[in-house]
C-alpha cells in the first residue's frame, strides 16, 4: 500500500506501542520534541547537553557509572591581557605599499612579525571537568532507554536493575542557576552512589568534602605567556532522603537512599573582561542557600516554566513519517536513504533549544561550543570566530522568536567597542574602534593566528549587522539609541582606515584578506576583498538608517554618504561568477571548494543580492555556489543551506539540509560536526530551514519562498519578520493555505508569494490572515 500522511499518522500510535512492548516497555511514546537512545553515551559527542546560559553539563546516561561533564561560560584560560603588537603603526604604511604594488608574500611577513598581536594566539575555553557519579552494586541493566526531552528540557535515563526501576533526571535551571540531578528507585533504600570530581586542568584542582557537600576549588590555566588570574569553585549539595551520607577524602558517598536531589553550582571570580576579583565561593553559597527548603516540584516546574516561555513560542511541522519512531541515532545514520521530514523539525528545534541552554541575558555569548567543552584547550580554542562563527550562532534568534538571547551578544559589542578603541588608536591611528576575526573572554581585538588569518578588520562590523537587525524586528527606538554609538564608533574607524585602491580609484579596506580562503598570488593578504566591502555597506547603510529614526547628524551623515558610494562594487568574473577579490582570481585560488564563501554575505546574511531586485548578482553569486559544491564542513554546509534558500531553489536547500542532517555532519546527539563539534552548524541549519519558509529582507515579507517538494504539507507557528511583525505559516498541497500577520508596532508590510503580492497596513496588536485567492494573495475577511 502507499504510505500516506495520515496513513502514517494513524499507525503512529500503534507502531510506538509495539516498540515499547519489543524493548520490554522500555521505549515512552513517540514524540516529535524527543532525542532518545537505547544505550548510555560512549563518547562526548553522545551524550546529551543541558544548559542554564552560564552552566552546561553533558549527560552520558550511564548505568553504574553516570558522568556529567561540566562547563562555567567564564573557565577560560589566561586573564586580562593587551595583545597590541607595538610595532603595528609604524609598519602598516609599508604593508599597504605593498599589497598595492602586488607583492603580497612580503606584506604578509611584514604583517606576521609587525602587525599581528602578542601573542598570537587568543586563550582558549576551558571546562571544570566531570563530577562522576559511581553505583556499586547494580544488577545488569534492562529496558534502557535515556532522552533528552527538548519541550521539557530535561535529560532523563531509565533502566530496570535486580528487579527495580531506576530513574535520573538532570535539568538546567536557568531561574535558580544551578544543575540538578534527581535519582529515583520503585523501592525504597535502592540508591546507593559515590560522587566524585575529575578535571584535566593543568592547574590540578582539588575536591574535599565540606559536610553533605562536595567541593572542587582551583585555578584556571595558563595560556600562551598569559598567567592564569582566574579562581574558580564547583560545589555540589547533597540532599537524601533516608540512607546515610558520609565523606572520605575526596569522595562523598550517599547509602541505601529512597530519593537522591544533588544541586550543583559553579562560579569562577571573573567579573568582568578587566576585573577579576569575584568570589566563586560566595556566589556559590549564596545560590545554594536560595534553594535550601526548595523542593524537587517546585525546582522543575520553575524551570520548565522559564524554558516553556521561550520554547513554545514556535511550532513546526515539516510532516510525519514511521522514521520518526527509531532511536535517533539511527535516525540520523539512515536519514541520507529515508524520508524523515520529521528529523528535520527536530534538528531546528534542537537548535533552538541549544541557543536557549547556552546564550542568555547576563550571560557569556555562545562560543564556537555553546556553553558545552570537555577539554582545557576547546578545539580551535573555543573562541569567538567572528568571521562567520559567532554571527551565525545568532542567525536563528530573531526571526525563530529569541530576541533576548542575543543580549550577550549585544554585551560583547559593547565591551569590544573599549578594547577595540585602543586598538584602532595604536595599530591604525584611526577613531573609533576595531576587531579582527577572533576574539575572547577577555576582549582580545588585535589580529591573531598569523598573518594568514588574522589581518582581517571587518569582525566588528559584521556584528554591528545583529545590533541593526534586533532594531529592525523589534522597533524599540530606546534600545536603538543605546547601541548606535557602538555602531557609529564602528563606521567611524572605517571612515579613518579606508584608502584608495590605486588601481581601481575605489575605497578599500587595506590590509586585509577574504576569509580565510587563498587568493593564489603569494598569499591571502589583500586590499578591498569583497566581503569586506559588502559588510561596510550595510554597516554604513544601517547607520544612516539609525540617523534618520534617532534625529540625524548631517555632518556625520553626509560623510558616511560620500564614503559608502566610492565603495568598491560588486564585480562578475570571466566564468560568471562573483569575484571574491577586486582582482578576477577566483579561478586561480588553490582551493576551489573551500569552505568560506565570504563573498557571498551580500546574499545572505546582507540583502543586498536578491533574485528579485539584483538579478544578475544571483545569478552570480549562484554560479559561486555551483563552483565551490555543497559538501563541506557542517557550518558551512548550513550557510549554503541559506545561500540557496535565498536564491529560492527549495529543492536543491532541503538536498543540501540531508547533507548536514547526515551521519558525516551531525553527530549522534545531533550536535553539527566541523568536525569536530562546532555549534554554528546547529543556529545555520534552523536559520536555513526559516530562510525557506519565510524571508524577511528589502523591505519585504516572502512566504514559501524556497519550500521543497519533500514537504508538501506543513506549518511553521510564532516566526518573526522585520518591522516588529509576528507570522504563522500554514501549506498543504505545495501551496499556501494561510498566513497571519501579527503587529506588535504600527506598520505597513509588504507580502509576497511567488508572483503574487499585497500590502498590508496594520495597527499595533492587530492581525491579518492572508490566504490565496484565484492564484494571488489576499486577507481573508
Amino acid at each position: 500500500m502507499t504510505l500516506t500522511r495520515r496513513s502514517t499518522l494513524a499507525g503512529l500510535g500503534a507502531a510506538s506501542a509495539a516498540t515499547a512492548a519489543h524493548a520490554g516497555g522500555a521505549t515512552p511514546k513517540a514524540s516529535p520534541l524527543r532525542l532518545w537512545y537505547r544505550q548510555p553515551a560512549k563518547t562526548w559527542v553522545e551524550a546529551l547537553p543541558v544548559g542554564t546560559g552560564r552552566l552546561g553539563a553533558m549527560v552520558f546516561g550511564g548505568v553504574d557509572v553516570e558522568r556529567l561533564q561540566l562547563n562555567e561560560d567564564t573557565l577560560w584560560a589566561g586573564g586580562p591581557y593587551e595583545p597590541i603588537n607595538p610595532e603595528a603603526g609604524a609598519a602598516l604604511p609599508e604593508i599597504r605599499r605593498l599589497i598595492d604594488t602586488g607583492d603580497y608574500a612580503k606584506a604578509a611577513q611584514l604583517a606576521e612579525t609587525k602587525f599581528v598581536g602578542v601573542p598570537k594566539q587568543q586563550m582558549s575555553y576551558q571546562t571544570i571537568g566531570d563530577l562522576k557519579l559511581d553505583f556499586p552494586g547494580l544488577a545488569e541493566p534492562a529496558s534502557y532507554v535515556r532522552e533528552l526531552n527538548l519541550d521539557g528540557a530535561i535529560a532523563t535515563t531509565r533502566f530496570k536493575a535486580g528487579g527495580v526501576d531506576h530513574v535520573r533526571e538532570v535539568i538546567a535551571s536557568a531561574p535558580d542557576g544551578v544543575i540538578a540531578v534527581r535519582l529515583t528507585a520503585s523501592r525504597r533504600g535502592a540508591i546507593s552512589v559515590d560522587l566524585g570530581f575529575a578535571s584535566p586542568l593543568k592547574s590540578a584542582p582539588a575536591a574535599r568534602v565540606e559536610g553533605r557537600s562536595l567541593v572542587l576549588a582551583g585555578a584556571n590555566d595558563s595560556q600562551q605567556g598569559i598567567p592564569a588570574k582566574l579562581r574558580f569553585e564547583c560545589r555540589v549539595d547533597v540532599r537524601a532522603k533516608g540512607g546515610r551520607v558520609s565523606g572520605q577524602g575526596e569522595t562523598l558517598s550517599i547509602r541505601d537512599a529512597d530519593e537522591v536531589i544533588l544541586l550543583i553550582a559553579a562560579a569562577t571570580s571573573y567579573r568582568r573582561y578587566n576585573d577579576v576579583s569575584g568570589d566563586p565561593t560566595a556566589l556559590n553559597k549564596a545560590t545554594l542557600a536560595r534553594l535550601s527548603n526548595k523542593p524537587w516540584a517546585k525546582i522543575l516546574a520553575g524551570h520548565q516554566a522559564d524554558h516553556h516561555a521561550l520554547f513554545r513560542r514556535v511550532e513546526v511541522d515539516f510532516g510525519r513519517t514511521r522514521a520518526e519512531l527509531s532511536p535517533t541515532d539511527e535516525r540520523i545514520k539512515a536519514s541520507p536513504m529515508t524520508d524523515d521530514p520529521s528529523l528535520a523539525a527536530l534538528y531546528y528545534q534542537y537548535g533552538r533549544y541549544l541557543l536557549i541552554a547556552c546564550s542568555r541575558p547576563g550571560t557569556q555569548p555562545a562560543n564556537l561550543q555553546g556553553v558545552w567543552n570537555d577539554k582545557p584547550s576547546a578545539p580551535w580554542g573555543g573562541k569567538y570566530t567572528i568571521n562567520i562563527n559567532t554571527e551565525m550562532n545568532y542567525w536563528p534568534a530573531e526571526p525563530t522568536s529569541l530576541p533576548e538571547l542575543v543580549e550577550p551578544l549585544i554585551a560583547l559589542v559593547r565591551d569590544l567597542s573599549e578594547t577595540g578603541a585602543r586598538t584602532a588608536k595604536a595599530m591604525y591611528g584611526a577613531r573609533g574602534w576595531v576587531a579582527h576575526h577572533n576574539t575572547d573572554l577577555w576582549r582580545a581585538t588585535a589580529p591573531v593566528d598569523g598573518a594568514p588569518w588574522g589581518v582581517w578588520p571587518t569582525g566588528g562590523a559584521w556584528l554591528c549587522k545583529h545590533l541593526w537587525d534586533h532594531y529592525d524586528y523589534g522597533r524599540d527606538r530606546a534600545y536603538l539609541a543605546r547601541v548606535y554609538p557602538l555602531m557609529k564608533g564602528s563606521a567611524r574607524f572605517f571612515l579613518d582606515t579606508l584608502v584608495v585602491d590605486p588601481k581601481f580609484g575605489v575605497l578599500v579596506t587595506n590590509p586585509s584578506l577574504s576569509p580565510e580562503n587563498d587568493h593564489g598570488h603569494g598569499a591571502s593578504i589583500v586590499a578591498g576583498p569583497t566581503m569586506d566591502q559588502a559588510i561596510i555597506r550595510d554597516l554604513f547603510d544601517n547607520c544612516l538608517k539609525a540617523e534618520a529614526v534617532l534625529g540625524a547628524d548631517q555632518t556625520f551623515v553626509a560623510e558616511l554618504k560620500t564614503a559608502r558610494d566610492k565603495l568598491a562594487p560588486y564585480k562578475v568574473g570571466k566564468d560568471g561568477q562573483l569575484q571574491e577579490w577586486q582582482e578576477d582570481w577566483d579561478a586561480d585560488a588553490p582551493d576551489i571548494h573551500h569552505r568560506h564563501v565570504s563573498h557571498l554575505y551580500g546574499l545572505f546574511p546582507s540583502d543586498q543580492i536578491a533574485i528579485d531586485t539584483t538579478p544578475k548578482l544571483a545569478a552570480a553569486a549562484r554560479q559561486t555556489l555551483v563552483t565551490r559544491g555543497d559538501l563541506s564542513t557542517g557550518w558551512a554546509i548550513a550557510w549554503r543551506l541559506n545561500l540557496w534558500a535565498r536564491l529560492g531553489e527549495g529543492d536543491h536547500a532541503h538536498g543540501i539540509l540531508r547533507l548536514l542532517l547526515g551521519p558525516e555532519r551531525t553527530y549522534p546527539n545531533m550536535f553539527d560536526a566541523h568536525p569536530p563539534f562546532q555549534i554554528d552548524g546547529n543556529f545555520g541549519g534552523a536559520s536555513g530551514m526559516t530562510e525557506m519558509i519565510l524571508q524577511s529582507r528589502n523591505d519585504r515579507i516572502y512566504l514559501l519562498p524556497a519550500l521543497p517538494s519533500a514537504w508538501p504539507t506543513g506549518h511553521i507557528k510564532g516566526l518573526r519578520a522585520r518591522g516588529a511583525v509576528g507570522v504563522d505559516v500554514r501549506w498543504t498541497g505545495g501551496k499556501l493555505a494561510e498566513a497571519v500577520l501579527r503587529a506588535k508596532v504600527d506598520g505597513r508590510h509588504v507580502v509576497v508569494l511567488g508572483g503574487s503580492s499585497l500590502t498590508v497596513e496594520l495597527r499595533r496588536g492587530q492581525s491579518a490572515r492572508l490566504v490565496l485567492r484565484d492564484g494571488a494573495l489576499a486577507r481573508a475577511a
